[in-house]
């Protein structure tokens, strides 16, 4: 695949949406091509400058454990491998360059409207919330807790969806009386599951997931699958487990450089946090691409493939 950054993707498809990373287009009335850009956001911003191969370690990543998953629970996944997507849809072929890596042929599905995540430490607004109020989404936690401290078991948070802006914690009661009962327990146990079978494994590769979010549509039939990106540096917080030590924040594999330094352009004054910020430095950039297929490695225990 061509490594040079992708801001914005054009394909001979019908573009179903255009989001912060991803463009969806429609393959078919049963199947849906997902292409991961390498567009990068923070503070709810989505910055001029791609970070290099990002795209292609989520796609990969989430493809890996799709198929690691499948028998806790089958997901969308049809392929991310450049060659069968082509052959599957041949109006790609001249954008294979684009496609490679990218790319992921996927079932389509009603997305459940909204986000499953577990937290199985407590950190992020996880942690803010429970510093104020003794709870998280609302529910009481025991008290004693500690920044980063091992949630146990694991906690169900459930998140309304947010197009703009951050999504909004809610109460497990008030997810099962929007989906009904059934509908949200199985979405609760299944989350667990996933959470718990993944954290089992990544810790043996010396990553903790903190925690992870989780999204599940309907196929016209009925069948349940995970969909999205699955247990991704965007959608999961990993944790170095040599480094971790409660009571504190963490360093994460993730977009943390270009978070810290956003950060550090705010706090001297030099962006407001609401307007384009200036642009990244070439080692912000370069430490973010890093940290991306650093992650890679780590969880799938190969480097990134080089699909040319």
């Amino acid at each position: 695949m061509s490594h040079a950054p992708l801001i914005e993707s054009t394909l001979p498809l019908p573009l179903l949406r255009r989001g912060k990373v991803r463009e969806v287009y429609v393959v078919d009335d049963d199947t849906l091509l997902l292409l991961a850009s390498d567009r990068v956001s923070a503070f709810d911003v989505v910055l001029p400058q791609p970070i290099p191969r990002k795209g292609a370690v989520l796609t990969q990543m989430s493809a890996y454990w799709f198929k690691q998953l499948v028998d806790v629970v089958p997901s969308h996944y049809v392929s991310a491998d450049a060659d069968e997507i082509v052959a599957r849809v041949p109006a790609l072929r001249s954008h294979r360059d684009m496609v490679a890596g990218r790319g992921m042929l996927v079932r389509r599905t009603v997305p459940v409207p909204f986000e499953c995540v577990v937290r199985g430490y407590l950190a992020g607004s996880a942690w803010k919330e429970y510093r104020a109020q003794g709870t998280l989404a609302g529910e009481p936690l025991p008290r004693g807790l500690v920044e980063s401290g091992k949630l146990e078991p694991a906690v169900f948070s459930p998140a309304t969806k947010a197009d703009e802006g951050h999504d909004e914690n809610i109460t497990f009661a008030s997810m099962r009386s929007a989906l009904g009962a059934a509908l949200a327990e199985r979405l609760r146990d299944v989350s667990l599951r996933l959470y718990g079978t993944a954290a089992a494994r990544t810790i043996e590769r010396g990553i903790i997931i903190a925690d992870t979010k989780f999204e599940f549509g309907q196929t016209k039939e009925g069948e349940l699958l995970v969909i999205d990106e699955l247990l991704t540096p965007d959608s999961s917080r990993f944790w170095p487990a040599a480094r971790y030590e409660p009571g504190r924040s963490q360093p994460s594999f993730d977009k943390q450089p270009l978070r810290d330094y956003l950060e550090g352009l705010r706090q001297r004054g030099e962006w407001d946090g609401d307007s384009a910020p200036p642009p990244l430095s070439p080692e912000t950039i370069a430490a973010t691409s890093s940290r991306y297929l650093d992650a890679f490695l780590r969880v799938t225990g190969s480097p990134l493939p080089d699909d040319r």
